[in-house]
């Protein structure tokens, strides 16, 4: 009975660490709310307009769609623009992949309910999902994680496939809620850092889904991995050493060989290969850390980039 007594605090410490703020994985839900406005402009084959979307989307739109706009959606005329271009993709996305979303409850819940016995303290993100311009299959603000639709489900997306990417898709954004916004260290190093912030993520998604992220990557990728690091390095020297801002440094070969380049990544790589590299880096620092959850943490905090690469051990 003393063990149970002394036990109690530290039980209540706990959940209240997971149900205070943020989303209690027993009842975590996925809203597609919004998702099934922008389905209902489409019945029946119509094509909406931008005074449409305008009226029956982006007006009265809840939180996931506001985050979804800026950067992705950016307004009516931008995304109509989008569906008259490829229509058939958004149909696709709606008659095959929206009527599964409620079926991933389960397996949303299973993650969180991970993430909640990996990390504790850290606050599980609402989920959106919506319909976006066709340029990004998910994003994270820091409570919410909002996925797009049209690009997670592209035609000829089986059952089994976009359950494989949804699992995938809500680990990793849920890594993303977590982090800071650069450091000077970490924006000084540019190309380590952006590998470490989404292949961290990626790290991360294979501890609570038991799968590595991008598995055609992965295989792609193991064989020749001496050969792929010896290339980040010089790409990472080269951005060290330039003066340019970050936007310029962002557009540059040497960070687009690695990122932001699904559609236009190097002759026979698969696209954002920097995602492999730096979930290997987190690999080899959390399997080295006598403290491995303080190592996670780190990984999350993202202080000094270089400091984990070194502590890693990882291209010796």
């Amino acid at each position: 009975m003393k063990f149970i007594r002394r036990c109690l605090p530290l039980l209540a410490l706990w959940t209240g660490a997971v149900l205070a703020a943020g989303v209690d994985p027993l009842t975590a839900d996925i809203d597609a709310h919004d998702a099934q406005r922008f389905a209902d402009l489409m019945k029946d084959g119509a094509v909406p307009t931008a005074a449409a979307l305008q009226r029956g989307y982006l007006d009265g739109a809840g939180p996931g769609v506001k985050v979804f706009t800026p950067g992705r959606i950016r307004d009516a005329q931008h995304l109509a623009k989008a569906v008259a271009n490829k229509p058939d993709v958004y149909r696709y996305a709606i008659r095959a992949c929206l009527p599964q979303v409620p079926a991933l409850r389960s397996d949303l819940r299973a993650i969180y309910l991970g993430f909640a016995g990996l990390l504790p303290e850290r606050p599980l993100p609402a989920i959106d999902v919506v319909f976006g311009a066709g340029n990004s299959g998910g994003t994270a603000s820091n409570d919410r994680q909002v996925l797009g639709l049209e690009v997670i489900c592209p035609p000829g997306t089986t059952p089994e496939q976009f359950r494989t990417a949804m699992r995938g898709f809500f680990a990793h954004e849920t890594v993303h809620t977590w982090q800071d916004e650069e450091t000077p260290a970490a924006l000084a190093d540019l190309l380590l850092s952006q590998a470490l912030r989404e292949g961290g993520a990626d790290y991360l998604a294979t501890l609570v889904t038991g799968a590595i992220p991008h598995q055609d990557r992965d295989a792609w990728a193991r064989p020749q991995e001496a050969r792929l690091w010896q290339a980040f390095q010089q790409d990472r020297q080269a951005l060290k050493g330039s003066r340019d801002d970050v936007n310029k440094l962002i557009a540059s070969p040497h960070f687009r060989r690695w990122f932001v380049n699904c559609g236009s990544a190097p002759e026979g790589w698969p696209c954002e290969a920097g995602y492999w590299v730096g979930m290997r880096i987190a690999e080899a620092y959390v399997a080295r850390a006598s403290d491995k959850r303080a190592a996670i943490r780190e990984l999350i905090e993202l202080r000094d980039p270089a400091a984990i690469l070194e502590a890693s051990g990882y291209g010796l």
